[in-house]
């Protein structure tokens, strides 16, 4: 872990009680030592990466909008491009590379070996690189001004509820509140953001870290258990990636609303989804949003007839999964929501952009079939080989006799109605005003979801998946 609980804790009363002591122009500044701070707890050398990067983009936006030719601008936006994705291909793929080079030629009958590094990943690498990554595209693309300011870029680029998981922010909506004179939370500001922290970690530690012994259990070893035992453990990894992720999420929006600062909605109930589009239209939305508006618009989009639509549509999901992680693994989890994304296109039911509206009860078979697809889905991304994979793949489609056990059964049902009555009341936070509750009926239910915080609390502590990325 990047902190301990109580450390973090420590972290955050030094880091809110400094930042608001401190005069409005020197806030960026604090922002990036506390953002460093954060960091390199971890590991201090990576924050070189992040450095440059940050000094890289910094000025070549700022040349770039002098320049006077889109010829040197293409230029600039590839230097950008070389520097950002190359630490990244570096850290993240080397040896993915040159083992697959490896087996390639093996497989040919050449016995060749190349470099083998043990090169760590740094933390949060991809999340930051995309997101100082979209800064050059838009000054690129003339959407905003560069930033004149080092500090106040510096702290978009590191900013440390967001840093290592995202959401991952785009510079029009995160640098004008960078800039800005931040207005100390109101009591229903903090009320809020402590909703958000204590959600958060009522999905991480209550829902997410829950299931992980029954997940790990199965996909160790899907010859030991069962076909139905086996879709159990599908649904525990559906929501402990769920729980995790979109815990991590409502508790960097929560930290973030403390210091003045709105970060976007990365999740809004995706397993209410009626459609594989629909999903990732609500599933990690600033990565959807990012390769939709710079990967696949990039390539050209639905502006080049259908054929090139549907290329542009498999290689946009391909290279997504392949952000996640240097595994065929990652490669053929974004295949999969490919085909289904292009399947779903070409059945003529292609939706149009936005949020969607409340489940009904009409939209229950639609929305079990997406959920069944995406959890399905999920194998190859926690699975461990390509090996792994087919055999959880082929635990699931061929009948294998063996339950899982009764309380193992009940304890995901129970979890998953959980995490979904929450997220129904969140689809409809607008009607029920959960934070204009009775107060007796507040506290009760801000009182069961930190018991069971404290609670679940008690075991080893489980690192946020997406950490990793």
């Amino acid at each position: 872990m990047i902190f301990n609980s109580v450390a973090f804790f420590v972290f955050l009363v030094i880091a809110f009680s400094s930042y608001w002591a401190s005069p409005q122009k020197f806030r960026p500044s604090l922002l990036v030592l506390l953002s460093y701070v954060f960091y390199g707890w971890w590991n201090w050398r990576f924050l070189s990466l992040i450095i440059i990067s940050t000094l890289a983009d910094y000025t070549i936006a700022r040349v770039m909008a002098t320049s006077e030719t889109k010829q040197l601008k293409k230029r600039l936006l590839g230097l950008s491009l070389t520097i950002n994705l190359g630490i990244l291909a570096f850290f993240k793929y080397f040896n993915f590379f040159i083992d697959s080079a490896e087996s390639s030629l093996a497989s040919l009958g050449f016995d060749v070996s190349g470099p083998a590094l043990q090169i760590a990943l740094p933390v949060g690498i991809s999340f930051y690189t995309f997101q100082t990554l979209s800064y050059t595209f838009d000054v690129y693309r003339e959407r905003i001004q560069p930033e004149k300011n080092l500090m106040t870029f510096a702290a978009f680029v590191s900013y440390f509820p967001q840093l290592v998981a995202g959401p991952i922010e785009r510079a029009q909506a995160l640098l004008p509140q960078l800039q800005r004179k931040a207005v100390f939370p109101t009591a229903a500001v903090a009320k809020s953001a402590a909703a958000l922290i204590v959600t958060g970690l009522f999905k991480k530690i209550v829902i997410g870290d829950a299931v992980a012994t029954i997940v790990e259990t199965r996909f160790a070893d899907p010859s030991a258990h069962g076909t139905i035992s086996l879709w159990f453990g599908v649904y525990a990894f559906a929501l402990q990636i769920y729980g995790d992720f979109a815990g991590y999420s409502s508790i960097a929006r929560g930290v973030s609303r403390l210091f003045g600062i709105e970060l976007i909605r990365n999740f809004e109930q995706p397993y209410l989804s009626k459609s594989i589009t629909q999903f990732w239209r609500t599933w990690h939305i600033s990565l959807s949003n990012w390769l939709h508006d710079y990967l696949y618009v990039s390539l050209g989009g639905n502006r080049k007839g259908t054929s090139r639509t549907y290329i542009n549509l498999m290689a946009t999901m391909v290279l997504g999964g392949l952000w996640h992680g240097a595994s065929w693994n990652f490669v053929l989890w974004g295949t999969i929501h490919g085909v289904l994304l292009a399947g779903h296109r070409l059945l003529g039911a292609y939706e149009n952009r936005g949020m969607p509206s409340a489940p009904r009860l009409r939209d229950l078979p639609a929305i079990l079939l997406t959920f069944h697809l995406v959890a399905a889905a999920w194998v190859p991304f926690r699975a461990q080989s390509f090996g792994q994979t087919m055999d959880y793949f082929g635990g699931l489609v061929t009948w294998s006799s063996g339950l899982p056990a009764a309380r193992v059964a009940l304890f995901v049902a129970v979890l998953l109605a959980t995490m979904i009555t929450l997220d129904l009341i969140d689809r409809n936070r607008t009607k029920l005003k959960p934070l204009q509750w009775h107060p007796v009926v507040h506290g009760i239910a801000t009182g069961i979801a930190i018991s069971s915080v404290l609670a679940f609390s008690g075991g080893e502590p489980v690192e946020f998946i997406y950490f990793q990325f």
